[in-house]
């Protein structure tokens, strides 16, 4: 399937040469977070410089909470990108998106309501501005596309998740097009408090840039952020008959569940290195063919152990090229795995593969070729995108170049 757009709202900006600019120079953008002052946790990795108001106007803004905002403007920058013209035959292009949890904002504020004041104190538009499944249908009614529209969620790896499942419609010939990726804003005092609580979070807090430390022998957590990435996905005919631009192919997809534990990976990786290999598979590509590995990579202590296993076991003696996104830009959850095919999208453009920040010494005995300290120049046709969650939620996609 072809990428023909990308759109992406992010810590490290809103367009993708700033985007690539910041994440070229390899520094993480975590800073201490007012709104989660007095938190265990008062870190995060916010986007800047996004005013909704002056993108989608006060009426839509005001009725709709920020994990939407991000997605809206991002699907928007995707079809401008992709130069779609969805009018033409609307019906035929579909919305699938990821989204790992709803609006926890909104329901704290709205239904911690009801036992001082009363239900009836309640806005009406608390569910409908918080639900998951809204923000496809927001992205439907803003773009005019009226073919298949859903959200999915798989926890941290919904983004991923949403691509191949807009992969899968796509083949299944339910549309032509698809506006698909992943939205979340991970900043709500109620995420952080309960990450915290999960001891899932770094505690560096007095030197926030130096917390997220993916695959570091001192990494001791994540560190939260949001954004959204929305990639216009489409069968090579369709592309072809319209003379869009092939920015790159989607040709392998893989899924799969660890089965183990509700939050901790399978402590070998097994659930992981499935969805790569079904993705190698689906692709018909071999470990060798992949240049660069995106990695999940969220500096927790199990998840890097074991993603780092899987990924050795895949890539017999050492994988290609690595890189995790989440050191510079936080994990935004949901949204993650969209981001980071995103940026292997811009990977295999530039053919540069962007330095993973705070990284000090690996865990002897799982050494990778982890790109560290600046970017680097790197030949390759093929990459991996990894994307893990809680439940054992695995999900893996195999990108080409154009």
């Amino acid at each position: 399937m072809a990428v023909t757009g990308l759109g992406l709202i992010t810590p490290a900006g809103h367009d993708t040469e700033s985007i690539c600019k910041t994440m070229s120079a390899g520094r993480s953008l975590a800073h201490k977070d007012p709104g989660l002052a007095d938190l265990p946790v008062d870190i995060s990795c916010s986007v800047t410089g996004f005013d909704p108001v002056a993108e989608l106007g006060l009426r839509l803004a005001s009725r709709l909470d920020r994990f939407a905002h991000l997605a809206l403007v991002a699907a928007r920058h995707a079809v401008l990108d992709a130069r779609l013209d969805i009018t033409s035959r609307p019906e035929r292009v579909a919305v699938v998106l990821g989204v790992g949890a709803n609006s926890l904002e909104t329901y704290v504020k709205e239904f911690t309501r009801i036992a001082p004041k009363g239900a009836t104190n309640v806005s009406p538009l608390a569910l409908p501005r918080s639900v998951p499944s809204m923000v496809a249908g927001e992205v439907a009614m803003d773009t005019g596309a009226r073919g298949p529209n859903f959200t999915v969620s798989s926890a941290c790896a919904s983004g991923t998740t949403a691509i191949g499942v807009a992969r899968d419609l796509l083949l299944s010939g339910a549309c032509d097009v698809v506006l698909t990726g992943g939205c979340e804003s991970g900043r709500a005092r109620a995420y952080a408090a309960c990450f915290a609580q999960m001891r899932a979070l770094s505690t560096r807090t007095e030197h926030p840039e130096q917390a997220c430390r993916p695959f570091d022998t001192d990494r001791d957590g994540f560190v939260l952020a949001e954004g959204a990435a929305v990639l216009v996905l489409e069968r090579a005919d369709h592309a072809r008959s319209r003379g869009a631009h092939v920015q790159a192919w989607l040709r392998g997809y893989g899924a799969s569940a660890d089965a183990h534990h509700p939050t901790s990976p399978h402590p070998q990786g097994r659930g992981t290195e499935q969805a790569i290999r079904q993705a190698l598979t689906d692709a018909g590509c071999s470990p060798r063919d992949i240049g660069h590995i995106n990695a999940h990579g969220t500096a927790t202590r199990l998840g890097d152990t074991a993603e780092a296993l899987a990924l050795l076991r895949v890539f017999t003696g050492a994988p290609p090229a690595v890189t995790s996104s989440k050191s510079i830009l936080g994990h935004a959850l949901g949204a993650a795995g969209a981001i980071e095919a995103a940026l292997t999208v811009l990977a295999l453009q530039r053919q540069e593969v962007a330095p993973t920040a705070n990284l000090t010494q690996q865990d002897t005995g799982r050494e990778m070729d982890i790109v560290a300290g600046g970017p680097r120049p790197v030949a390759f046709d093929v990459a991996l995108s990894t994307s893990c969650g809680f439940g054992g939620q695995n999900a893996a996609l195999v990108l080409a170049a154009s």
